[in-house]
């Protein structure tokens, strides 16, 4: 049997894998086809799925989740397929991890330990290395007793008696815990950062998120936006890198567009911690769009944990903000039904616009004037009315060497009149409250004068 001390550097590359869950009341997963994600998971990460193998339960068991005789008939699964791991669609305890593998003689890895696998294979940043390796050293840190849990009956207990099995633990703890720290400061000068260059971003421009499950289409819908090449692939997790580029919506209003890291269901607490930084840019964005695979039938599931990992996500950037004594405001969600050219019928969309009211229906997919199949008028309408805010009439006086405020009315808004004296201009126009709230976090310096009537 694999230690667990070793089970920490080896993957599941090329490995003939066996699926195992139990089915509580409460599970949250997908009844029409239970495996699918796991599977698409395993296969990510370089496994050969060979067999599944599921248990319905009121509640787990302690010792190893499973009821004994099912673990016993998950050992003979694996014998009949030839099967070198185990992989459970749930986090499982150091000792439910040891006692399985003791019964099965077989590697067992458990979901948390499988994401953080593929993310470390897909992490190609610096940032998103480091985030991702401290997300494994927490996951780690609280295993590392059962780790060494092979070599404690080596000591006699009692004082001068400790065995090295118990030394090297309190080694290793040392270890983990100085490079954590190490891990997290470093993560927070790239986090500092980060936040230095959203909020700047903002005062320039109106920030616009894409979030979503992975492999919703997110990156499709970026790069037919904003013509910004990322990488796209039929696959969960395709990257973990996020971009930002320009989104013209024509008329002289651009928005800054950021595509992001997709969600799964039951991500590790860990890792949504970890990758705060990299979601920078989703959680301090004046609008949100939820991109949602509207034709996969586990469409419903998706979007709860989508909504859910933004209730936490947003529940730790307010705690984090409040610290750092910022303000902060959460962006409206708008939800985008994609790959609706796949669907048979409306009744989908239908029950989804009753359901989430204003969502629309798009598909990211270019046409053959580059722009999206279906539903982009739509979206840089809701868009366009973020981004300008409540249009009014308005008449601004600014010195002549606020030459970007000037253009920035002059192309946002629609000019009416201007009039000049040595120093300044006043400029009666109309535009959106947000242009004039980002002239002023910008630092421009004007005057908003009331209109005559």
């Amino acid at each position: 049997m694999t230690s667990n001390k070793e089970r920490t550097t080896i993957k599941v590359q090329s490995e003939r894998a066996v699926l195992a869950a139990v089915r509580l009341p409460e599970s949250n997963y997908d009844v029409a086809n239970p495996f699918g994600e796991l599977r698409a998971l395993a296969e990510q990460a370089g496994a050969l799925v060979v067999g599944e193998l599921e248990q319905r339960r009121d509640r787990p068991e302690a010792a190893m989740l499973m009821g004994r005789g099912k673990v016993d008939e998950l050992r003979g699964l694996c014998d009949a397929v030839d099967a070198r791991t185990i992989i459970f669609d749930h986090d499982l305890s150091p000792r439910q991890i040891s006692n399985i593998e003791e019964v099965t003689k077989r590697k067992v890895i458990d979901r948390s330990e499988l994401i953080l696998d593929i993310f470390a294979g897909r992490a190609t940043t610096h940032e998103a290395k480091l985030q991702v390796e401290l997300a494994q050293l927490e996951y780690t840190y609280p295993r590392l007793k059962s780790m060494w849990s092979h070599l404690e009956r080596l000591g006699g207990g009692g004082i001068g008696t400790r065995g090295p099995g118990e030394q090297q633990l309190e080694i290793d703890r040392r270890l983990v815990q100085a490079r954590k720290i190490d891990l997290q400061r470093e993560l927070a000068e790239i986090q500092g950062r980060k936040r230095r260059e959203v909020r700047k971003r903002k005062a320039d421009h109106v920030t616009v998120g894409l979030v979503g499950y992975t492999n919703a289409g997110k990156s499709t819908l970026f790069n037919t936006l904003t013509s910004g090449g990322a990488y796209a692939d039929d696959r969960v997790f395709a990257t973990l890198v996020t971009r930002t580029r320009e989104w013209d919506l024509g008329g002289g209003l651009n928005v800054m567009l950021s595509d992001t890291v997709g969600f799964v269901r039951d991500l590790p607490h860990n890792l949504i911690a970890s990758f705060r930084a990299t979601l920078e840019e989703a959680t301090h964005a004046d609008l949100l769009l939820i991109v949602l695979d509207a034709s996969d039938p586990a469409s419903e599931l998706q979007h709860r944990t989508v909504m859910s990992t933004l209730d936490d996500l947003f529940a730790e950037t307010a705690r984090f903000e409040k610290e750092a004594g910022e303000s902060w405001r959460e962006p409206r969600r708008v939800l985008l039904l994609n790959k609706a050219d796949r669907l048979r019928d409306n009744a989908a969309l239908l029950e989804w616009q009753g359901r989430c009211p204003g969502a629309i229906a798009v598909s990211a997919i270019p046409g053959i004037d580059g722009r999206m199949v279906a539903g982009q008028d739509a979206l840089e309408a809701i868009v366009r009315e973020e981004a300008r805010g409540q249009v009014r009439e308005v008449r601004v006086r600014l010195a002549l060497s606020e030459a970007k405020a000037i253009h920035v009315i002059e192309n946002r808004g629609e000019v009416l009149d201007r009039a000049y004296d040595t120093t300044h201009v006043v400029l009666h126009a109309r535009i959106g409250d947000r242009q004039l709230d980002q002239l002023r976090a910008a630092g421009a310096r004007m005057e908003v004068l009331p209109v005559a009537p």
